[in-house]
């Protein structure tokens, strides 16, 4: 299935095509070669932050979590009262 936009350039090469009367063997679309396959995303690397009382985490990606805002901003936390140290995670 094709995306909108992916039909509109279809559209316009099937366009140009018939313009130019260009053949299916003038295009040379021989066998094409294997994609690499897409890498794994990378394994979960743990908490990197943790509330010391109510020991929420957040792993540091996408927004920050409402109980992070609220440990900086009302509880007066900083960044580094709130940070998992790296041996932490064992």
């Amino acid at each position: 299935m094709l995306t909108p936009e992916q039909e509109a350039v279809v559209r316009a090469i099937r366009k140009l095509v018939d313009f130019w009367q260009i053949t299916a063997d003038e295009l040379d679309m021989g066998p094409q070669p294997a994609r690499a396959p897409a890498p794994p995303p990378p394994a979960p690397t743990g908490p990197k932050y943790r509330h010391p009382l109510t020991q929420q985490t957040w792993d540091g990606q996408g927004l920050q979590p409402s109980w992070l805002k609220d440990a900086l901003t009302r509880e007066g936390y900083t960044v580094d009262e709130l940070r998992v140290l790296p041996d932490a995670h064992a």
